[in-house]
């Protein structure tokens, strides 16, 4: 059960940093751009982050129970998975972690809010809304497929289908819920938020990145190569005690 909680924590923590990381807040920053427009009914715009949220949620919840049941129903899969999950790791940590510092670019610009697109959102009112949510979260960028990716993997692990990608799907929308109240309560607040978000962002991707690249080269070294480095046992009482791991 200890795990569990823990990959729920887990979870909560990706989503977050999906939320803030450069390419979806591009997305979040449409969404906040869509919610402004309704800046005189505040009601309205606490409604559409709502379903803004839903929107999001159902997307990872459904790739979520896709994913992890398929894994976990094909024996093959699942004893492939118990039997290489520790040599995986290294790897799928280090190539997170260049994605979150950097080390890894590609040319993918955020999506935005098109005229067409627009058009079809207004066309639906408040439930465009729920819309925006659903095309937003199916718009994958290198950065927030990786932390997709190691939330499934933690998933898989605890085997949750339903918690932990829900979870995930309402962390990634947190800013935007967050920012939809700025505006009901004092639209002049936002600009402040959102530039004190900025400066955490960086803090907080590129610590998570060195901790990513910490436990990379760990798991790689002891799990791959099977050399067992001097700090192996503080690692151990890190993961045992603090993480959580079995």
């Amino acid at each position: 059960m200890g795990e569990f909680w823990v990959g729920v924590g887990w979870a909560l923590y990706f989503g977050l940093l999906m939320s803030i990381s450069p390419c979806p807040l591009a997305t979040n920053v449409a969404a906040i751009s869509y919610l402004g427009r309704r800046a005189t009914r505040p009601r309205l715009v606490l409604l559409s982050g709502l379903l803004y949220t839903v929107g999001r949620t159902l997307v990872y919840l459904v790739l979520g129970i896709l994913l992890v049941a398929s894994l976990l129903g094909r024996s093959q899969v699942s004893e492939f998975l118990e039997k290489y999950m520790d040599k995986l790791l290294g790897p799928i940590f280090l190539v997170l972690a260049m994605l979150l510092l950097g080390l890894i670019r590609f040319s993918v610009s955020g999506p935005g809010m098109g005229e067409k697109m627009q058009r079809r959102v207004d066309a639906l009112g408040v439930w465009g809304a729920l819309l925006l949510g659903i095309l937003f979260a199916l718009s994958f960028c290198p950065a927030s497929a990786g932390l997709f990716f190691a939330m499934i993997s933690w998933a898989v692990k605890v085997r949750s289908s339903v918690v932990l990608p829900t979870v995930f799907g309402i962390a990634s929308a947190l800013p935007v819920v967050a920012f939809a109240v700025l505006i009901a309560v004092s639209a002049q607040s936002v600009g402040k938020a959102f530039n004190r978000l900025s400066q955490i962002e960086w803090w907080v991707r590129n610590v998570t990145g060195g901790l990513f690249l910490a436990m990379g080269i760990h798991y790689t070294l002891k799990h791959v190569f099977e050399v067992i480095p001097f700090w192996d046992p503080w690692v151990q009482f890190f993961i045992d005690r603090i993480w959580g791991a079995s």
